[in-house]
């Protein structure tokens, strides 16, 4: 049986968030790696760390820091690979350390293959009902549906080109 405490371990627990891409190169590359954390585990054991909560790391074209996924089962090739993966969670399993994954489901890239099905399908399509597309303003709709603005700048819209070549 479990108890309350187990369900709600996080309430006390300390928990590190790692950026992988800047946390420990293990390459000798300049960029942080899976197996970069695996060997910072330890020292966060000494700190006292109860879980490490990882910043994305899976394939992605880096627009959005990582938080673009192209592919939420894979891990990006610069930061290792699913075996890595695999070790670093068992590393941190010996060590009593837990594993969070910042997992984005509200956004993806343009690479997912979800998005390029939906440009690739006709509007109104169970496609593009994954995603929001607005019809833009103007002359031939060349202006963006309205004035919001990326959180990194410039418009939060981009137009697209559908699948028989104009302008969506």
């Amino acid at each position: 049986m479990t108890s309350h405490h187990t369900l709600s371990w996080w309430r006390d627990a300390v928990i590190y968030q790692v950026y992988v891409r800047s946390f420990l190169d293990s390459t000798g590359d300049g960029i942080g790696d899976l197996a970069g954390v695996r060997a910072g585990l330890p020292y966060l054991r000494k700190l006292g760390v109860d879980g490490i909560w990882l910043s994305p790391f899976y394939p992605s074209p880096q627009h959005d820091h990582g938080y673009d996924v192209a592919d939420y089962r894979d891990v990006d090739p610069v930061y290792g690979d699913l075996g890595e993966f695999d070790r670093l969670v068992s590393a941190a399993r010996r060590l009593g350390i837990r594993v969070l994954l910042d997992i984005v489901p509200n956004h993806c890239s343009s690479e997912h293959p979800w998005f390029r099905e939906a440009l690739a399908a006709a509007p109104g399509s169970p496609e593009r009902a994954r995603f929001h597309f607005a019809d833009g303003r103007g002359p031939g709709g060349g202006e963006p549906p309205n004035n919001w603005h990326a959180m990194f700048g410039g418009p939060a819209w981009t137009r697209v080109t559908e699948a028989d070549g104009r302008p969506g």
